[in-house]
């Protein structure tokens, strides 16, 4: 598989996660491999990853249960992380967080957040 390049992905647009679901009209992702910055690292269907840019701004929580293990590093911007224990963090810049499959996670933004992320999954 060739090398692929994003010159800038940081700076691009990524689009809406829940595009026509009022709720969810504060959170994006680069869902498609079409889209800004969403990359599919491999072809292998047995261990597929993909990576991206993950937004979100201020408005509803998400609430997300991950089905594939992923991991997170925050850009800019800031957001309470909190699992089904009850365990909250303040993701701020610079912050790495890993999310093992099968955990609840809810996002929640007073501002801001983006974040890039490679998951265990296969493209969206």
């Amino acid at each position: 598989m060739p090398l692929t390049h994003k010159p800038a992905a940081q700076s691009g647009t990524v689009p809406l996660l829940y595009p026509g679901v009022a709720a969810k009209a504060n959170v994006f992702l680069g869902g498609k491999s079409n889209l800004p910055f969403h990359l599919v690292a491999t072809k292998d269907e047995t261990a597929p990853i993909a990576a991206g840019l993950f937004r979100m701004e201020k408005g509803e929580p998400l609430v997300y249960n991950y089905t594939y293990d992923e991991a997170k590093i925050i850009l800019e911007g800031e957001c309470s992380i909190t699992d089904e224990e009850g365990t909250t963090v303040i993701a701020k810049p610079g912050d790495v967080f890993l999310f093992p499959k099968g955990t609840t996670i809810t996002f929640e933004s007073q501002d801001y957040l983006l974040a890039f992320y490679v998951g265990q999954r296969p493209q969206l």
